[in-house]
């Protein structure tokens, strides 16, 4: 029982230490900043493009940042030796 108490112990610390990761991808002008709760803290955009090319870039930069989190938390818990 208290095998689990320290690992849900463990998992709440990896989960706030997820929350001050950043995740960026930069692509063509365009910037998204993503945190390891998978929130959107910022995006740039290049105005110079036309609008359905900011679109496309936006959606594929949004993607990106998700997919870098998600593998960041997997190697954390990898690290972490859970158990379960």
């Amino acid at each position: 029982m208290l095998d689990k108490l320290k690992q849900l112990g463990q998992l709440k610390a990896l989960q706030d230490s997820m929350k001050s990761e950043k995740f960026i991808v930069e692509k063509e002008g365009f910037k998204i900043v993503m945190n390891g709760n998978l929130q959107v803290e910022e995006v740039i955009i290049n105005p110079e493009l036309p609008a359905e090319q900011q679109n496309q870039i936006i959606k594929d930069c949004i993607n990106e940042a998700i997919t870098k989190a998600q593998k960041g938390m997997a190697q954390k818990l990898q690290g972490m030796n859970l158990g379960f």
